[in-house]
C-alpha cells in the first residue's frame, strides 16, 4: 500500500533522513521505532506532505505522492494522528470528530462513520457534548484517532500515541489501536515505547539517526539482542 524509496530529507544543513526505504503492506500494522531525534516524526511528516522531500520516492497505492499537498494525500486515503494529539480544546468532542470529515461531501456516510467511531470509543459518545480540552489524556488520544478515522482512511498513521500517558492508559490506547486494525485499517505506527509497538506490529523497522538499521517481524525483533539492549532495557 505504501512504498518509500531512498528518502532524503533535510532541515537546513541537517540531513534528517538518509536514504531510508520501507514498505507498509495492506492490512498490516507496521511499526517504526527509535530514540528521540532518530527521524521518526520527520518520516511521517514527509509521507503526508508536511515536510518537503529533497529526493527519493513515496508511492501510495502505486501512485507517486512525493511532495504532493497534504489535502491531496488525505483525499487519496491517508491520515495522520499527530504527536501530542492536537485536538481543538474549545470545540466539543463531536465538533472535533466532524472536522476529520472536512474534505468529504457524502453526508449520509459521514453520519454512519460518526456512529461507527462512537461505537469504537463509547467514552467519546458519553462525552460528545464536552469540550475536547476537558477530556483526560487518554480520552484526547482516542478523540484524535477517531477524528482521523472520520476521513475514512485506507492507511492510518499514528505518531507517538503513547506519549505522556500513564502506563495503564498506554495499554488502553494500544488496545484501541488493535481494535481499529481488526476493523480493517492498515496502520503505520511511530513509537518510542518499543515493547508495546513490537508486540502489536506485524513488521517493524528500527531507525537510528536518519537510517534504518534493522527490520523484521515484530515478534522476531522482540528477541533481537540489539533491540533488547537499546530499546527494551535488556
Amino acid at each position: 500500500m505504501l512504498k518509500v524509496e531512498k528518502l532524503n530529507v533535510f532541515y537546513g544543513g541537517i540531513h534528517a533522513l538518509k536514504g531510508i526505504s520501507f514498505n507498509v503492506e495492506e492490512g498490516k500494522i507496521v511499526a517504526l521505532i527509535g530514540a528521540n531525534g532518530a527521524g521518526k516524526s520527520t518520516t511521517l511528516r514527509s509521507v503526508c506532505g508536511l515536510k518537503k522531500v529533497k529526493d527519493g520516492e513515496i508511492l501510495f497505492k502505486s501512485k507517486n505522492i512525493t511532495n504532493k499537498s497534504t489535502n491531496d494525500i488525505v483525499k487519496a486515503g491517508m491520515t495522520l494522528v499527530p504527536e501530542g494529539r492536537r485536538i481543538f480544546p474549545n470545540l466539543t468532542v463531536t465538533e472535533n470528530l466532524m472536522l476529520g470529515a472536512f474534505l468529504r461531501r457524502d453526508s449520509e456516510e459521514i453520519e454512519k462513520d460518526l456512529d461507527w467511531v462512537n461505537t469504537l470509543f463509547p467514552r467519546l459518545r458519553e462525552r460528545k457534548d464536552q469540550k475536547g480540552g476537558t477530556l483526560s489524556g487518554g480520552e484526547q488520544q482516542m478523540l484524535a484517532i477517531g477524528r482521523a478515522l472520520m476521513s475514512r482512511p485506507d492507511l492510518l498513521m499514528l505518531d507517538e500515541p503513547s506519549l505522556g500517558l500513564a502506563p495503564v492508559i498506554v495499554g488502553e490506547v494500544f488496545r484501541v489501536i488493535r481494535k481499529v486494525h481488526e476493523e480493517g485499517k492498515t496502520i503505520l505506527l511511530i513509537e518510542q515505547n518499543a515493547l508495546a509497538a513490537l508486540k502489536l506490529a506485524d513488521y517493524a523497522y528500527v531507525l537510528e539517526t536518519g537510517r534504518i538499521v534493522l527490520q523484521g517481524k515484530g515478534e522476531d525483533l522482540l528477541s533481537d539482542d540489539l533491540v533488547k539492549k537499546s530499546y527494551l532495557g535488556g
